[in-house]
């Protein structure tokens, strides 16, 4: 008898799953993209993957952006940090996980040398405000994905309007980010280059 009650149960609770995890985070529409402006100083953390070729890696992120300053700490589960990159106005830098230092003028040339494949670290800011990359460009699509410099990027938002998922993908590779929390921030004393430099 306490079976059939919770058989019957069942479905409803089903039901209340999902709609909670729908409540969480929605995919955004056109609308909620618009010109680049202004970037608010911010701090993030959450998880990655970039899939290339049907392979995959995952990580974890730390992610500033602090003063024009813009900071990747890409880390194991455990919190160990594999390696950092960091954008600031004399170009883009990574350190490995044993402190050697890779610099290029662009992040396209960076990760070009490090991965084999151009990321557009430069413009993740950018996106996941929900803006397009200004004088270039760019197309939004009905489903509300926008397409510039051949990706193309989706973005789901948690209720107060903050990102939750930033997808992007190209004929090459995706890259998708799940943020745990995003916070605006304003550090007055933020150093105006790379901590590394």
């Amino acid at each position: 008898m306490k079976y059939t009650r919770f058989k019957s149960i069942l479905p409803l609770v089903a039901a209340s799953l999902i709609l909670a995890s729908c409540a969480q985070y929605q995919t955004a529409g056109k609308e909620s993209w618009r010109a680049q402006s202004d970037i608010p100083d911010f701090t993030a953390d959450g998880r990655l993957a970039v899939k290339m070729n049907e392979k995959g890696s995952y990580a974890n992120f730390d992610w500033t952006y602090q003063n024009q300053v813009q900071t990747i700490d890409v880390n194991t589960p455990l919190g160990n940090t594999i390696g950092q990159l960091c954008q600031d106005q004399q170009g883009v830098l990574a350190v490995d996980s044993k402190g050697k230092k890779y610099q290029a003028a662009t992040p396209q040339q960076l990760s070009e040398q490090l991965l084999g494949f151009a990321l557009p670290v430069q413009y993740l800011h950018v996106w996941a405000n929900g803006q397009w990359v200004a004088n270039a460009p760019y197309q939004l699509l009905p489903d509300g994905r926008l397409q510039q410099f051949e990706w193309t990027i989706t973005r789901s938002l948690n209720t107060d309007g903050t990102p939750k998922i930033l997808l992007l993908e190209s004929s090459k590779l995706t890259l998708r980010l799940v943020f745990d929390q995003m916070t605006l921030t304003r550090d007055t004393h933020a150093a105006s280059q790379c901590a590394a430099r």
